[in-house]
């Protein structure tokens, strides 16, 4: 009976440490990302971005989605890397806010 329970923890910490070994997801930064982009669609939409803006505004989507990427690349993603994104997309949300009400009209 000992060696059963024996087996199973053993079974279950190796589990544990290939869960953190390869810990590539970044859900929160997926969501805020995909939120943000559909706030970059709407505003092009409604007129509140010009041509100009958008395509900037994307392409700083597409320098965050690069840097998730080789966040990922090493198979584990680090607190550092996680604080990284973060920032990037909380200056990326304060500059589609920004640009959203500059009053520029549509080109």
């Amino acid at each position: 009976m000992k060696t059963k329970v024996l087996i199973l923890a053993m079974f279950f910490l190796g589990c544990t440490a290939v869960s953190f070994a390869q810990n590539t997801k970044t859900p929160v930064a997926r969501e805020r990302q995909e939120n943000q982009v559909k706030r970059i669609k709407h505003g092009r939409k409604s007129g509140e971005l010009t041509k100009a803006e958008t395509a900037r505004l994307a392409g700083q989507q597409a320098r965050i989605q690069d840097n998730k990427q080789d966040a990922k690349a090493d198979g584990v993603v680090t607190r550092r890397e996680r604080a990284q994104i973060h920032n990037q997309q909380g200056r990326a949300n304060r500059n589609i806010a920004k640009q959203k009400h500059d009053r520029q009209d549509r080109n």
